[in-house]
């Protein structure tokens, strides 16, 4: 080996010419993969062009149209707005009407408002309440003058009378509400007919009992349900619920359903 330093031989030539010619291939590869990247480039390019161009086309004929004037679309447009306002107008109303209608509803429902539709007491007769006229008085008249302006007193103090008892006599608005109670047991063991026997045993002015029935819970336990009217003024619905509550042999609990103004 120590001969062969000074000398100039290149071994490995083989290795390089394969590293070389390998080189070489990979460059022609290359260079065909870019040659069909480019044609797919053109035929994209080539597209958006005609795609652009197709597009101005359309462009120019709707332009085109858009210039002539179209009296029956024209017509359809103003028809379409009239019938419109019309709407408008109609659902204004109807929205008014909506709402004087829950006004007079609130009304009439609040115990004001039932005070103020009681009805009024007829206007007295117009001769009763007219005033004597002083100037029709005659200071020199005779006796009988004075005997029909004394008939005449008589007969009005009769007719204010009777128009106050008639007065008195007309009804009063009382005011009632229609309750329905939910009256629950302790098991399915009570016995719900004398339940409803001993809640209808309470009585007292102004409470008037209605139907009732009885209605399932669970595990076959039923509730009783039972309707009664009360005066406002004179029953409790506090007063009530407690007297039911003190039948504990068969009430656990009581709760009301429905609460309605009569």
């Amino acid at each position: 080996m120590s001969a062969l330093i000074n000398e100039k031989i290149w071994f490995d030539k083989t290795v390089y010419s394969d590293a070389e010619r390998h080189y070489y291939e990979s460059l022609s590869k290359r260079g065909n993969a870019n040659l069909e990247v480019g044609s797919s480039l053109a035929s994209e390019v080539a597209k958006a062009r005609q795609h652009i161009k197709n597009s101005l086309e359309c462009m120019e004929s709707v332009a085109s149209l858009a210039g002539v004037p179209n009296t029956e679309i024209n017509n359809k447009l103003i028809s379409l707005e009239k019938d419109n306002a019309d709407l408008k107008k109609a659902l204004d109303d109807l929205r008014k009407l909506v709402i004087s209608l829950q006004a007079r509803v609130e009304s009439l429902e609040s115990p004001s408002g039932a005070k103020a539709e009681a009805p009024k007491p007829a206007a007295a007769p117009k001769k009763a309440q007219e005033p004597e006229d002083d100037d029709d008085v005659d200071l020199f008249g005779s006796d009988e003058d004075e005997e029909e302006s004394a008939e005449a007193a008589k007969l009005r103090e009769e007719r204010l009378a009777a128009y106050n008892a008639k007065k008195s006599k007309k009804p009063v608005l009382i005011a009632k509400s229609n309750i329905i109670l939910d009256i629950k047991p302790w098991d399915d063991e009570t016995d719900m007919a004398a339940m409803e026997k001993a809640v209808r045993e309470i009585s007292t002015d102004g409470l008037l009992w209605g139907a009732a029935k009885l209605v399932p819970l669970a595990y076959g336990i039923h509730k009783l349900q039972i309707s009664c009217v009360v005066e406002d003024d004179k029953v409790s619905v506090d007063w009530l619920t407690e007297e039911i509550e003190k039948i504990e042999d068969f009430v656990q609990s009581v709760d009301i359903a429905a609460f309605n103004k009569v």
